[in-house]
């Protein structure tokens, strides 16, 4: 060896644990196209082993009465194996165009979370595999035999089990679809690796510090309904008082508080649990707020949204946001509080007050409108209108907002005046002569 030189390291073997590592992730990432292999594979070696079963105990287990003639077997299996070809390329042309939309409405990186959805590989493999097993047994029915050696009784009958299972998982796919493209389908898809990751990867080391007597969630969600009298019921016998830490449309993350009791006896915590009904997204249903959420979405995306700006669209959600608050401010909102049949308080709620409406409402729709003079003139009909009608108690929030919007739209230099089309019912364009 020349002087100065050094020695090369020698290369150390590789640890087991690093190459089981790469052998699974391997195996995770390539794995989208070896579910649906592994059934078209399944689909044939059940083929083959009902057509042995059917050469050793002969063709005629089943009567002809179930399963029909020879031609009408044919017809069958042949009409079913083109139409399972054809249903297996729509399928995969809609979870293209689905993984397009997804990847342009959210993320890219989003691809791979929907193409590994085993539920979906399944139904994909199963059309496949009812595909082939049909086309095997239908070249298996010969018309121009003896009667009794005419029809694979075994083989065609799982023929038909399997059309019949390719009907039901075709109406559980197009569900299960449908709800994955959804966008909180989407965010569950990815939360729910993202979590089996953590519990794969990352040890627990001491259990989640809860609050003395406090009731978790044991799964995440969101509040979608309260079982009011049934708490306040529970809460009675218990002589107790219970104290909810969320609000219909908050979301509880695992093992996060969502109820407090004040009393020392024990309670029937998976009894109380099921009083809280945990959704994946919000609902109408008990959450009134929900909707004139949707609506100020509709409204921000139909200002901000460049180039698609869409006042026209933007000013139909400000008459629905105008026509529910209208009827709102009219209306006893829900206390807080929930006393027995005695007068005693067992329940406390979180209710969302007027203020907390009118914020969700009108705040961001606000602030987003001061670029759009329809938009602008639109709301300041609807403001004039809803203080006009509300109580005097209910009147502030509102005028508050009103003047919000003023201040901004002078800071732009354009005069405004309320128009309930946007432009085109204002008293500056109606002729009064």
């Amino acid at each position: 060896m020349p002087a100065g030189a050094t020695r090369p390291e020698a290369r150390r073997p590789e640890p087991s644990g690093n190459r089981q590592h790469e052998s699974e992730y391997r195996w995770r990432a390539n794995s989208l196209w070896i579910v649906p292999l592994l059934c078209i594979a399944g689909g044939a070696i059940v083929a083959v082993i009902t057509l042995s079963i059917d050469g050793a105990l002969g063709y005629d287990r089943l009567p002809s009465d179930v399963l029909g003639t020879p031609t009408a077997v044919q017809t069958i299996l042949s009409t079913a194996a083109s139409a399972m070809l054809t249903l297996t390329t729509i399928v995969l042309t809609v979870l293209t165009l689905g993984v397009q939309l997804a990847m342009q409405q959210f993320s890219p990186r989003i691809v791979r979370a929907l193409l590994a959805d085993r539920r979906s590989q399944l139904a994909h493999g199963l059309f496949a595999a009812t595909f082939l097993y049909c086309m095997i047994a239908v070249a298996k029915v010969d018309e121009s035999a003896q009667p009794g050696d005419q029809v694979p009784s075994v083989t065609v009958a799982v023929a038909y089990l399997l059309l019949l299972a390719s009907l039901i998982a075709l109406v559980g796919y197009v569900h299960h679809a449908g709800q994955s493209l959804r966008v909180a389908g989407l965010i569950d898809l990815v939360g729910d690796n993202l979590q089996e990751e953590i519990e794969r990867a990352f040890p627990l080391t001491s259990p989640p510090v809860t609050g003395e007597r406090v009731i978790t969630m044991p799964e995440s969600g969101v509040v979608v309904m309260l079982d009011v009298d049934g708490l306040i019921d529970r809460a009675r016998r218990a002589g107790d008082r219970f104290e909810m830490l969320v609000a219909v449309g908050d979301f509880v993350p695992r093992c996060g508080p969502v109820l407090r009791h004040s009393g020392d006896r024990p309670l029937d915590e998976s009894a109380i649990r099921r009083m809280v009904v945990l959704d994946n997204e919000r609902s109408h249903v008990g959450d009134a707020a929900y909707g004139f959420r949707k609506l100020v979405d509709i409204t921000e995306r139909s200002i901000a949204s460049s180039p698609q700006h869409d006042p026209a669209t933007a000013v139909q959600a400000i008459d629905r946001l105008h026509d529910a608050m209208r009827q709102l401010c009219l209306r006893e909102l829900p206390g807080s509080q929930h006393h027995d049949a005695a007068g005693v308080l067992r329940l406390v709620t979180r209710e969302l007050a007027w203020r907390g409406y009118v914020a969700i409402a009108f705040d961001e729709v606000v602030l987003v409108a001061r670029s759009s003079p329809p938009v602008v003139r639109r709301l300041l009909a609807a403001f004039d209108d809803l203080i006009e009608v509300a109580p005097p108690d209910r009147r502030p929030p509102l005028e508050e907002r009103r003047a919000r919007l003023v201040a901004g739209t002078e800071e732009e230099g354009i005069p405004m005046l309320p128009d309930l089309q946007g432009i085109g019912s204002g008293r500056d364009l109606l002729e009064t002569d």
